[in-house]
Protein backbone atom coordinates (compact mmCIF):
# COMPACT_ATOMS: atom_id res chain seq x y z
CA UNK A 1 0.00 0.00 0.00
CA UNK A 2 1.38 3.38 -1.02
CA UNK A 3 0.84 6.52 0.92
CA UNK A 4 0.82 10.05 -0.34
CA UNK A 5 3.54 12.12 1.29
CA UNK A 6 2.32 15.06 3.28
CA UNK A 7 3.95 18.31 2.15
CA UNK A 8 5.98 19.93 4.87
CA UNK A 9 6.41 23.68 4.94
CA UNK A 10 9.86 25.06 5.47
CA UNK A 11 10.30 26.31 9.08
CA UNK A 12 11.45 29.70 7.79
CA UNK A 13 8.27 30.07 5.73
CA UNK A 14 6.12 29.15 8.74
CA UNK A 15 8.01 31.62 10.92
CA UNK A 16 7.61 34.40 8.34
CA UNK A 17 3.88 33.70 8.08
CA UNK A 18 3.40 33.75 11.85
CA UNK A 19 5.36 36.98 12.10
CA UNK A 20 3.25 38.46 9.30
CA UNK A 21 0.00 37.49 11.03
CA UNK A 22 1.37 38.85 14.28
CA UNK A 23 2.11 42.18 12.64
CA UNK A 24 -1.41 42.34 11.19
CA UNK A 25 -2.89 41.55 14.61
CA UNK A 26 -0.83 44.26 16.25
CA UNK A 27 -1.82 46.77 13.56
CA UNK A 28 -5.51 45.97 13.97
CA UNK A 29 -5.34 46.13 17.77
CA UNK A 30 -3.35 49.37 17.65
CA UNK A 31 -5.80 50.79 15.13
CA UNK A 32 -8.76 50.13 17.42
CA UNK A 33 -6.96 51.63 20.43
CA UNK A 34 -5.90 54.70 18.46
CA UNK A 35 -9.44 55.12 17.16
CA UNK A 36 -10.90 55.07 20.69
CA UNK A 37 -8.25 57.47 22.01
CA UNK A 38 -8.85 59.84 19.10
CA UNK A 39 -12.62 59.63 19.64
CA UNK A 40 -12.35 60.73 23.27
CA UNK A 41 -9.60 63.27 22.57
CA UNK A 42 -11.52 64.86 19.70
CA UNK A 43 -14.60 65.27 21.92
CA UNK A 44 -12.60 66.71 24.82
CA UNK A 45 -10.42 69.16 22.89
CA UNK A 46 -11.90 72.43 21.72
CA UNK A 47 -12.57 76.03 22.68
CA UNK A 48 -14.85 74.83 25.48
CA UNK A 49 -12.73 72.40 27.47
CA UNK A 50 -14.22 69.19 28.83
CA UNK A 51 -12.74 66.65 31.22
CA UNK A 52 -12.21 63.23 29.61
CA UNK A 53 -14.19 61.60 32.41
CA UNK A 54 -17.15 63.86 31.74
CA UNK A 55 -17.14 63.13 28.02
CA UNK A 56 -16.92 59.37 28.62
CA UNK A 57 -19.68 59.49 31.26
CA UNK A 58 -22.03 61.43 28.96
CA UNK A 59 -21.47 59.02 26.05
CA UNK A 60 -21.85 55.98 28.30
CA UNK A 61 -25.11 57.28 29.76
CA UNK A 62 -26.71 58.60 26.56
CA UNK A 63 -25.64 55.89 24.13
CA UNK A 64 -25.12 52.79 26.30
CA UNK A 65 -27.40 53.48 29.25
CA UNK A 66 -24.51 52.95 31.69
CA UNK A 67 -24.28 55.32 34.66
CA UNK A 68 -20.66 55.88 35.70
CA UNK A 69 -21.64 57.99 38.71
CA UNK A 70 -20.30 61.24 37.26
CA UNK A 71 -22.41 64.40 37.21
CA UNK A 72 -22.32 67.01 34.46
CA UNK A 73 -24.09 70.17 33.42
CA UNK A 74 -26.67 70.48 30.66
CA UNK A 75 -24.23 72.63 28.68
CA UNK A 76 -21.55 69.90 28.81
CA UNK A 77 -24.07 67.32 27.64
CA UNK A 78 -25.16 69.54 24.75
CA UNK A 79 -21.53 70.13 23.70
CA UNK A 80 -20.82 66.40 23.67
CA UNK A 81 -24.04 65.05 22.15
CA UNK A 82 -25.13 67.81 19.79
CA UNK A 83 -21.89 69.43 18.66
CA UNK A 84 -18.78 67.31 19.00
CA UNK A 85 -19.89 63.68 18.87
CA UNK A 86 -21.74 63.92 15.53
CA UNK A 87 -18.84 65.94 14.12
CA UNK A 88 -16.19 63.45 15.25
CA UNK A 89 -18.19 60.43 14.09
CA UNK A 90 -18.79 62.08 10.71
CA UNK A 91 -15.06 62.75 10.33
CA UNK A 92 -14.26 59.14 11.20
CA UNK A 93 -16.83 57.69 8.82
CA UNK A 94 -15.69 59.93 5.96
CA UNK A 95 -12.01 59.22 6.68
CA UNK A 96 -12.61 55.46 6.67
CA UNK A 97 -14.57 55.70 3.43
CA UNK A 98 -11.96 57.81 1.64
CA UNK A 99 -9.18 55.42 2.70
CA UNK A 100 -11.14 52.39 1.44
CA UNK A 101 -11.97 54.17 -1.82
CA UNK A 102 -8.32 55.13 -2.30
CA UNK A 103 -7.16 51.56 -1.69
CA UNK A 104 -9.76 50.33 -4.18
CA UNK A 105 -8.69 52.75 -6.91
CA UNK A 106 -5.02 51.99 -6.33
CA UNK A 107 -5.57 48.24 -6.55
CA UNK A 108 -7.97 48.43 -9.48
CA UNK A 109 -5.68 50.66 -11.56
CA UNK A 110 -2.44 49.18 -10.16
CA UNK A 111 -1.19 52.68 -9.50
CA UNK A 112 -0.08 54.18 -6.15
CA UNK A 113 -1.25 57.66 -7.18
CA UNK A 114 -4.83 56.61 -7.87
CA UNK A 115 -6.81 58.50 -5.26
CA UNK A 116 -10.34 59.98 -5.25
CA UNK A 117 -8.83 63.46 -5.23
CA UNK A 118 -6.19 62.89 -7.95
CA UNK A 119 -8.55 60.96 -10.22
CA UNK A 120 -11.12 63.73 -10.19
CA UNK A 121 -13.71 61.53 -8.47
CA UNK A 122 -14.02 63.93 -5.53
CA UNK A 123 -14.20 66.91 -7.89
CA UNK A 124 -16.98 65.21 -9.84
CA UNK A 125 -18.87 64.59 -6.62
CA UNK A 126 -18.38 68.22 -5.57
CA UNK A 127 -19.67 69.42 -8.94
CA UNK A 128 -22.76 67.23 -8.57
CA UNK A 129 -23.30 68.52 -5.03
CA UNK A 130 -22.95 72.10 -6.27
CA UNK A 131 -25.61 71.48 -8.89
CA UNK A 132 -27.89 70.12 -6.18
CA UNK A 133 -27.32 73.26 -4.09
CA UNK A 134 -28.33 75.71 -6.85
CA UNK A 135 -31.47 73.76 -7.79
CA UNK A 136 -34.67 74.99 -6.10
CA UNK A 137 -35.08 71.88 -3.95
CA UNK A 138 -34.76 71.95 -0.16
CA UNK A 139 -35.68 69.99 2.93
CA UNK A 140 -35.63 66.22 3.25
CA UNK A 141 -35.74 65.65 -0.52
CA UNK A 142 -32.49 67.62 -0.83
CA UNK A 143 -30.73 65.89 2.07
CA UNK A 144 -31.90 62.34 1.36
CA UNK A 145 -32.01 62.23 -2.45
CA UNK A 146 -30.87 65.04 -4.66
CA UNK A 147 -27.59 65.90 -2.93
CA UNK A 148 -26.20 62.35 -2.73
CA UNK A 149 -27.69 61.32 -6.07
CA UNK A 150 -26.06 64.10 -8.07
CA UNK A 151 -22.80 63.75 -6.13
CA UNK A 152 -22.71 60.03 -6.97
CA UNK A 153 -23.50 60.69 -10.64
CA UNK A 154 -20.72 63.28 -10.86
CA UNK A 155 -18.19 61.00 -9.14
CA UNK A 156 -19.03 57.97 -11.27
CA UNK A 157 -18.96 59.96 -14.51
CA UNK A 158 -15.59 61.55 -13.75
CA UNK A 159 -13.83 58.33 -12.74
CA UNK A 160 -15.24 56.51 -15.78
CA UNK A 161 -13.97 59.22 -18.12
CA UNK A 162 -10.51 59.29 -16.49
CA UNK A 163 -10.23 55.50 -16.52
CA UNK A 164 -11.25 55.07 -20.16
CA UNK A 165 -9.20 57.98 -21.51
CA UNK A 166 -6.04 57.02 -19.61
CA UNK A 167 -6.20 53.46 -21.03
CA UNK A 168 -6.19 54.55 -24.68
CA UNK A 169 -3.27 56.97 -24.31
CA UNK A 170 0.15 56.05 -25.74
CA UNK A 171 1.89 57.54 -22.70
CA UNK A 172 3.08 55.53 -19.71
CA UNK A 173 0.28 54.46 -17.31
CA UNK A 174 1.44 56.86 -14.60
CA UNK A 175 1.77 59.89 -16.89
CA UNK A 176 -1.48 59.10 -18.65
CA UNK A 177 -3.41 58.78 -15.39
CA UNK A 178 -2.03 62.02 -13.96
CA UNK A 179 -2.59 64.07 -17.12
CA UNK A 180 -6.08 62.71 -17.68
CA UNK A 181 -7.03 63.27 -14.05
CA UNK A 182 -5.68 66.81 -14.22
CA UNK A 183 -7.59 67.57 -17.43
CA UNK A 184 -10.89 66.22 -16.10
CA UNK A 185 -10.39 68.01 -12.77
CA UNK A 186 -9.74 71.28 -14.62
CA UNK A 187 -12.95 70.85 -16.59
CA UNK A 188 -14.87 70.15 -13.39
CA UNK A 189 -13.27 73.19 -11.76
CA UNK A 190 -14.66 75.30 -14.59
CA UNK A 191 -18.08 73.77 -13.97
CA UNK A 192 -17.79 74.53 -10.25
CA UNK A 193 -16.84 78.12 -11.04
CA UNK A 194 -19.92 78.46 -13.22
CA UNK A 195 -22.09 76.93 -10.49
CA UNK A 196 -20.66 79.43 -7.99
CA UNK A 197 -21.38 82.27 -10.43
CA UNK A 198 -25.01 81.18 -10.74
CA UNK A 199 -25.50 80.21 -7.11
CA UNK A 200 -26.53 83.58 -5.67
CA UNK A 201 -27.24 83.14 -1.95
CA UNK A 202 -25.96 79.52 -2.03
CA UNK A 203 -22.39 80.65 -2.76
CA UNK A 204 -21.28 80.13 0.83
CA UNK A 205 -22.45 76.50 0.84
CA UNK A 206 -20.65 75.71 -2.44
CA UNK A 207 -17.51 77.40 -1.16
CA UNK A 208 -17.70 75.20 1.95
CA UNK A 209 -17.71 72.13 -0.31
CA UNK A 210 -14.53 73.34 -1.98
CA UNK A 211 -12.72 73.90 1.32
CA UNK A 212 -13.89 70.72 3.05
CA UNK A 213 -14.89 70.54 6.69
CA UNK A 214 -17.33 69.30 9.30
CA UNK A 215 -18.78 72.54 10.66
CA UNK A 216 -22.27 71.62 9.48
CA UNK A 217 -22.23 68.07 10.84
CA UNK A 218 -25.50 66.91 12.37
CA UNK A 219 -27.00 63.60 13.41
CA UNK A 220 -29.36 63.71 10.42
CA UNK A 221 -26.55 64.23 7.90
CA UNK A 222 -24.56 61.45 9.54
CA UNK A 223 -27.61 59.16 9.39
CA UNK A 224 -27.84 59.77 5.64
CA UNK A 225 -24.15 59.46 4.77
CA UNK A 226 -23.05 56.67 7.15
CA UNK A 227 -25.11 53.84 5.60
CA UNK A 228 -23.82 54.74 2.13
CA UNK A 229 -20.19 54.98 3.21
CA UNK A 230 -20.16 52.02 5.60
CA UNK A 231 -22.30 49.86 3.35
CA UNK A 232 -20.24 50.66 0.26
CA UNK A 233 -16.99 50.02 2.13
CA UNK A 234 -18.22 46.64 3.41
CA UNK A 235 -19.30 45.61 -0.09
CA UNK A 236 -15.83 46.54 -1.38
CA UNK A 237 -14.21 44.45 1.35
CA UNK A 238 -16.39 41.50 0.38
CA UNK A 239 -14.94 41.77 -3.14
CA UNK A 240 -11.34 41.72 -1.90
CA UNK A 241 -10.67 38.53 -3.86
CA UNK A 242 -11.54 40.23 -7.14
CA UNK A 243 -9.43 43.24 -6.19
CA UNK A 244 -6.50 40.93 -5.48
CA UNK A 245 -6.98 39.49 -8.96
CA UNK A 246 -6.71 42.93 -10.52
CA UNK A 247 -3.34 43.39 -8.78
CA UNK A 248 -1.99 40.69 -11.11
CA UNK A 249 -3.40 42.35 -14.22
CA UNK A 250 -6.72 41.92 -16.00
CA UNK A 251 -5.61 38.87 -18.02
CA UNK A 252 -4.35 37.08 -14.92
CA UNK A 253 -7.54 38.03 -13.07
CA UNK A 254 -9.65 36.52 -15.87
CA UNK A 255 -7.62 33.29 -15.67
CA UNK A 256 -8.37 33.18 -11.93
CA UNK A 257 -12.10 33.24 -12.67
CA UNK A 258 -12.76 36.94 -12.09
CA UNK A 259 -15.39 38.48 -14.36
CA UNK A 260 -13.19 41.43 -15.22
CA UNK A 261 -15.76 43.73 -16.81
CA UNK A 262 -18.41 43.15 -14.17
CA UNK A 263 -16.09 43.37 -11.16
CA UNK A 264 -14.36 46.46 -12.52
CA UNK A 265 -17.70 48.21 -13.01
CA UNK A 266 -18.93 47.18 -9.55
CA UNK A 267 -15.73 48.27 -7.77
CA UNK A 268 -15.62 51.60 -9.62
CA UNK A 269 -19.28 52.22 -8.76
CA UNK A 270 -18.85 51.31 -5.08
CA UNK A 271 -15.70 53.42 -4.66
CA UNK A 272 -17.45 56.33 -6.40
CA UNK A 273 -20.51 55.94 -4.15
CA UNK A 274 -18.35 56.01 -1.00
CA UNK A 275 -16.46 59.07 -2.26
CA UNK A 276 -19.65 60.88 -3.29
CA UNK A 277 -21.31 60.31 0.08
CA UNK A 278 -18.21 61.63 1.84
CA UNK A 279 -18.03 64.72 -0.37
CA UNK A 280 -21.76 65.38 0.05
CA UNK A 281 -21.43 65.58 3.82
CA UNK A 282 -17.89 67.02 4.17
CA UNK A 283 -16.84 68.61 0.88
CA UNK A 284 -13.50 68.16 -0.89
CA UNK A 285 -10.92 66.56 1.40
CA UNK A 286 -7.85 65.32 -0.37
CA UNK A 287 -4.95 62.92 0.20
CA UNK A 288 -6.55 60.69 2.86
CA UNK A 289 -7.17 58.05 0.21
CA UNK A 290 -3.60 58.42 -1.04
CA UNK A 291 -1.52 58.45 2.14
CA UNK A 292 -3.24 55.86 4.34
CA UNK A 293 -3.55 52.89 1.91
CA UNK A 294 0.02 53.36 0.68
CA UNK A 295 1.48 53.30 4.20
CA UNK A 296 -0.67 50.32 5.17
CA UNK A 297 0.45 48.46 2.05
CA UNK A 298 4.08 49.04 2.98
CA UNK A 299 3.42 47.39 6.36
CA UNK A 300 1.20 44.42 5.45
CA UNK A 301 1.74 43.88 1.74
CA UNK A 302 -0.72 44.15 -1.17
CA UNK A 303 -3.41 41.71 0.05
CA UNK A 304 -6.68 43.64 -0.18
CA UNK A 305 -8.24 41.49 2.56
CA UNK A 306 -5.82 43.17 4.98
CA UNK A 307 -5.26 46.55 3.34
CA UNK A 308 -8.94 47.55 3.19
CA UNK A 309 -9.98 47.11 6.86
CA UNK A 310 -6.69 48.43 8.25
CA UNK A 311 -6.87 51.45 5.95
CA UNK A 312 -10.41 52.13 7.17
CA UNK A 313 -9.26 52.17 10.80
CA UNK A 314 -6.33 54.51 10.30
CA UNK A 315 -8.15 56.68 7.75
CA UNK A 316 -10.86 57.33 10.34
CA UNK A 317 -8.27 58.32 12.95
CA UNK A 318 -6.28 60.51 10.55
CA UNK A 319 -9.25 62.60 9.44
CA UNK A 320 -10.55 62.97 13.01
CA UNK A 321 -7.11 64.22 14.09
CA UNK A 322 -7.00 66.60 11.12
CA UNK A 323 -10.40 67.97 12.17
CA UNK A 324 -9.15 68.55 15.73
CA UNK A 325 -6.11 70.40 14.38
CA UNK A 326 -8.38 72.51 12.18
CA UNK A 327 -10.58 73.38 15.15
CA UNK A 328 -7.67 74.28 17.41
CA UNK A 329 -6.26 76.56 14.69
CA UNK A 330 -9.39 78.68 14.75
CA UNK A 331 -11.71 76.89 12.35
CA UNK A 332 -9.26 76.25 9.53
CA UNK A 333 -10.80 74.13 6.72
CA UNK A 334 -9.97 70.47 7.17
CA UNK A 335 -9.06 70.19 3.50
CA UNK A 336 -6.20 72.61 4.12
CA UNK A 337 -4.82 70.45 6.94
CA UNK A 338 -4.96 67.23 4.91
CA UNK A 339 -3.33 69.01 1.96
CA UNK A 340 -0.45 70.14 4.18
CA UNK A 341 -0.01 66.54 5.32
CA UNK A 342 -0.60 64.85 1.97
CA UNK A 343 0.99 67.12 -0.64
CA UNK A 344 4.62 66.49 0.45
CA UNK A 345 3.84 62.76 0.62
CA UNK A 346 2.38 62.92 -2.90
CA UNK A 347 5.49 64.67 -4.26
CA UNK A 348 7.79 62.15 -2.57
CA UNK A 349 5.76 59.27 -3.96
CA UNK A 350 5.76 60.81 -7.43
CA UNK A 351 9.53 61.15 -7.28
CA UNK A 352 9.96 57.49 -6.38
CA UNK A 353 7.51 56.28 -9.01
CA UNK A 354 8.91 56.11 -12.53
CA UNK A 355 7.19 54.44 -15.47
CA UNK A 356 5.21 51.84 -13.56
CA UNK A 357 4.31 50.46 -10.22
CA UNK A 358 3.68 46.98 -8.92
CA UNK A 359 1.43 46.81 -5.89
Amino acid sequence: MTTTPVPVRHPAALTARVHGLGRVGWLLAAGVVVLLVVLVGAIVLGTSGLAPGTAIAVIAKRLLGVDLGTSWSAISEAIVMELRLPRVLTAMVVGAGLAVAGATFQGLLRNPLADPYVLGTASGAAFGAALAVILPVHGLLFEFGLLHGLAFAGALLSVTVVYNLSRISSLSPLTSLLLTGYAVSSLLAAGLAMAMYLSGTALRQIFAYLMGGFDGSTWMRLAVAAPLIVGGSILIMLRARALNGFLLGEEAAAHLGVDVRRERAILLALASLVTAAGVAVAGLIGFVGLVVPHLVRLLVGPNARLVLPISALYGASLLAVADVIARLLGGLPVGVVTAIIGAPFFLALLRRTRTGYEL
